[in-house]
């Protein structure tokens, strides 16, 4: 067998964890293959100890569903594959049937951008067990990853203030593919652009740069390394001034800036990539300022994360751009998301459907039954409480909702308030039916829905709980289902 000569070329149906499909052999050769199924997938925890989180990656699940199929190659492969009597772990049969699958599965999913809680499903399938059970693993790859990055490039956003951020984390990022998945859900998350080229080809965002500390080390001096690069670009002018000593590396930034103003260009700024930021960048600030560059922007990296600009802002510095790689493309301080996807509704045919729920010593970790959607309340423009309900029981009139983790802890909405049921379709029968915003839409769309947050949820610091539950309908049910797991009330 010849691989791929590129890997996303190739099929991606074995992007899957062993276990999927030793699984789907099992509901085969048991003749269960025909039960319909529900599973969800969610996460238990906000990312980096937040209050709110940034759904992203569906247009990649959209892609992988689209051409999801177990090639000739795929199957040629699983047949090499021995247990531990170092027989076939596959009969030829099963492997004959999983080259005629298709995948002909309902998806509903929440629009990328949409902000998101503990315990909301961001994606719902339905459809027969063994194509929804193959996909938890590339599901669970493709959203976990990206939520977690737009989730802490929206966190890096709101501590600037508004000011830009750029994504720089490229050459740290977990491989060529995490690399591409990072810069995309930054860019979602809020940031302005990217330093990676590809990813700028590929998604269409804004790609920035300009030189490395080897650029200035390559000439004699300092200065000529600036008028070199001024020559050579005299419309992409940022210079980074501490390759040597950084305030006089400003003063041979303004120097040069003199010489391109007189050639009918501008400097764009500076960089500074090391040292003390806060002083430093007061410092460059009335430098430029005095020598009649008001406009010329300070840009700032050096490992920084949202905790780090929260502290420079408070510090008065006058960085106006913030260049932002390893802590955001690798999420520094919380390198996974913990997403699940779990089972929660099984029917065989011509049957009523069985709600199921998984347990734990954990009661984080008890499921939640049915099929879900989730309701957003608004009251004023704002977002007040986001309600998980059962599609088929629908919503009471009195509009309860209560905490799983807590059943003292309930809301009643509000008459007035407006809503929104956040799960739209994705595919019917395999077929795509949504239509799919751009990158540029949903980044807006990220924007917007922060903004409808009261402010406390989105701060860094005990952030404030914004009211998740579950309809009263369903709690009860899930209450239910649990006694009776338990062997209680049967």
């Amino acid at each position: 067998m010849k691989p791929p000569t590129s890997l996303y070329n190739g099929s991606l149906a074995l992007l899957t964890d062993l276990y999927q499909l030793t699984m789907a052999y099992g509901y085969w050769k048991s003749g269960v293959a025909n039960r319909e199924t529900v599973f969800h997938l969610f996460f238990r925890q906000h990312p980096f100890g937040g209050g709110v989180s940034i759904a992203c990656g569906l247009e990649h699940v959209i892609d992988f569903l689209d051409r999801f199929q177990f090639t000739p190659d795929d199957l040629a492969y699983l047949a090499t594959l021995t247990g531990n009597d170092q027989k076939p772990l596959f009969e030829e049969d099963f492997l004959t049937y999983l080259g005629t699958l298709k995948f002909d599965c309902d998806v509903d999913a929440i629009p990328e951008g949409t902000t998101v809680f503990p315990h909301e499903p961001l994606v719902r399938v339905r459809g027969n067990i063994i194509p929804c059970q193959i996909l938890e693993t590339p599901l669970l790859n493709i959203i976990n990853f990206q939520t977690l990055i737009a989730t802490k490039a929206a966190r890096i956003c709101l501590a600037t203030g508004g000011d830009p951020v750029l994504e720089f984390g490229l050459r740290r990022a977990q491989g060529i593919d995490g690399a591409l998945a990072a810069s995309r859900a930054a860019y979602i998350g809020g940031c302005s652009a990217t330093s990676n080229v590809l990813a700028g080809k590929y998604f269409d965002i804004p790609v920035k740069g300009t030189h490395a500390h080897s650029w200035v080390m390559c000439f004699d001096t300092e200065i000529e390394a600036f008028e070199q690069y001024a020559n050579a670009m005299p419309n992409n002018c940022v210079f980074l001034v501490d390759t040597y000593d950084t305030l006089p590396g400003v003063q041979r930034a303004i120097e040069v800036g003199k010489r391109l103003r007189a050639t009918g260009h501008e400097l764009i700024g500076i960089r500074l990539d090391s040292g003390d930021l806060a002083f430093l960048s007061i410092e460059a600030r009335r430098m430029l300022d005095d020598a009649g560059f008001p406009d010329a922007h300070i840009i700032a990296s050096n490992d920084l994360d949202e905790h780090i600009i929260a502290s420079l802002k408070t510090q008065g510095a006058t960085i106006g751009i913030w260049g932002v790689g390893t802590k955001l493309a690798t999420a520094y301080d919380q390198p996974a998301m913990g997403g699940v996807y779990k089972l929660s509704a099984v029917r065989k045919p011509d049957h009523t459907w069985q709600y199921k729920v998984k347990l734990s010593e954990q009661s984080l970790k008890v499921s939640n039954p049915g099929i879900q959607q989730i309701r957003r309340f608004t009251l004023d423009d704002e977002f007040i409480a986001d309600m998980i309900y059962d599609v088929p029981t629908g919503v009471t009139d009195q509009r309860e909702i209560v905490d799983p983790m807590d059943m003292t802890r309930r809301k009643i909405i509000p008459p007035d308030a407006k809503h929104t049921d956040l799960l739209v379709p994705i595919m019917r029968t395999g077929r795509t039916v949504y239509k799919r915003p751009n990158i540029h839409d949903i980044r807006k769309h990220a924007q917007q829905q922060l903004s409808r947050f009261h402010a406390g949820v989105k701060r860094f610091v005990h952030p404030h709980e914004y009211p998740v539950g579950l309809e009263r309908s369903l709690f009860d049910i899930r209450t239910q289902l649990i006694l009776e797991a338990r062997g209680h009330g049967r």
